[in-house]
């Protein structure tokens, strides 16, 4: 299926738009949180978020499909140098930070911090400290960075890779206290770890190391982890990301280091190449209803800052697939998601440090509007 951009029609913004961020306004987005950074709240409005040196930015739409927002408001956070989002059915959003602080000479304090945002618009929680496993502390500073997801019933779980290349997990209990960190053992996992929260309340995760890729499933909602045969494959550390594409089936897609092309996997299935030359991050996925079809949309960050745009039958990425200019830049990785209409939307963070947002338009396919700055 091809796509189409208003904005690349356009011949790409206009010069005079990219402002370079300059790191002395702490309202301007230094680069887009890790995973799916623009979410849509019980009231059908979205909220966007970035991250700045100190701090949490965050975007707020006045109504169901725009165009207007308000923000960004800002949340200060110090000392964080990683920060990934989450989004239960509940439509709770969890934010889940690594922070390291130094004192004085020898390896800095590292532990992994989480807040919620209840609803749309409404304030973020206090930060709380979910610790950090290692109580040594040169191992505790190597401890990686969050991915987590939340099952059917609201439990969250955090997975970090541990200073011995394993990986931990620890998680919201049934009484809604955290449980301690467990080992899920797991040899040299690498950061950029890949969660998926099935429908049915089961989740599971993907990591990459230097050799192979490691899989950890729950044989049903809430219950244990255990890690699936390892898969041959090798992923380009930090760009991997997965879609639930069936009931409990998840297609995996990363960056393949020995072509620089993204590929499509869905485990026990071959690797199906994708094309494209992305710059490093996760690609952007999303399950969405084109003409009448289960489609995916896909779009990454290529090698010159430009996002790309793609949409293919939803598991038959064999078929073919068609990267189109959209014309539009970003830092880090561009965000998809359905508004309260069904439109899918693209999110991006532009080098001003403001949020672009692009909403599909009335035309057949997947045939976007040029993005307008919020």
């Amino acid at each position: 299926m091809r796509t189409r951009s208003g904005r690349a029609a356009a011949q790409g913004r206009a010069a005079s738009d990219a402002v370079e961020y300059t790191g002395t306004d702490r309202r301007a987005g230094e680069a887009a949180v890790g995973g799916p950074w623009l979410v849509l709240g019980k009231d059908g409005r979205f909220t966007a978020f970035a991250r700045t040196r100190t701090g949490l930015l965050r975007w707020t739409e006045t109504r169901p499909g725009g165009p207007r927002w308000t923000g960004p408001d800002f949340f200060p956070v110090g000392d964080l140098t990683y920060l990934s989002v989450t989004q239960g059915a509940d439509t709770y959003v969890h934010f889940l930070g690594r922070r390291e602080v130094r004192k004085g000479d020898g390896p800095p304090a590292v532990d992994i911090v989480h807040a919620i945002q209840y609803q749309t618009g409404r304030p973020v929680t206090e930060w709380r400290s979910l610790g950090n496993p290692h109580k040594d502390r040169e191992k505790a500073a190597r401890f990686g960075v969050p991915a987590g997801a939340v099952s059917a019933s609201g439990r969250v779980n955090v997975f970090v890779r541990n200073a011995g290349g394993g990986l931990m997990l620890r998680r919201e209990g049934p009484t809604g206290k955290w449980e301690a960190w467990a080992d899920l053992k797991g040899s040299r996992v690498r950061d950029g770890l890949a969660v998926v929260g099935h429908a049915s309340g089961r989740i599971e995760v993907l990591a990459g190391s230097e050799s192979d890729a490691m899989r950890w499933l729950q044989p049903e909602a809430d219950g244990d982890f255990h890690q699936d045969r390892n898969i041959p494959l090798v992923l380009a550390p930090g760009t991997a990301s997965v879609l639930e594409t069936a009931p409990d089936r998840a297609t995996y897609y990363w960056t393949d280091p020995a072509t620089g092309g993204i590929v499509a996997h869905r485990p026990g299935g071959w690797v199906i190449p994708l094309g494209g030359a992305p710059g490093g991050d996760p690609v952007a996925v999303l399950r969405a209803v084109l003409d009448g079809y289960d489609c995916t949309v896909l779009a990454h960050r290529d090698l010159d800052g430009q996002i790309m745009l793609a949409a293919c039958g939803t598991e038959n990425e064999q078929a073919g697939l068609w990267w189109s200019p959209t014309g539009e830049r970003c830092v880090g990785a561009p965000a998809l998601a359905l508004d309260g209409y069904g439109r899918v939307v693209l999110g991006l963070i532009g080098a001003d440090g403001a949020l672009y947002i692009a909403r599909q338009n009335d035309e057949a396919g997947l045939a976007m509007a040029p993005s307008t700055r919020v």
